[in-house]
């Protein structure tokens, strides 16, 4: 039982570093855009080129 006192005060510490971050997350904009990181993945950066003619062999 002895050990519950160094237990105790560390879980809560841990729960407020925990908070911290998370409220510090929120307030950097981190929750902004959840969507965009999303379609940045799947979109290219660059458009397509268009083919190139095929121009044929005179012989």
């Amino acid at each position: 039982m002895e050990v519950m006192v160094f237990l105790v005060p560390l879980a809560l510490c841990l729960g407020l570093v925990g908070l911290i971050g998370f409220l510090w997350s929120l307030r950097s904009g981190q929750y902004e855009d959840l969507d965009g990181a999303a379609w940045r993945a799947i979109f290219d950066d660059e458009p397509p080129q268009p083919p190139a003619p095929v121009v044929p062999h005179k012989e």
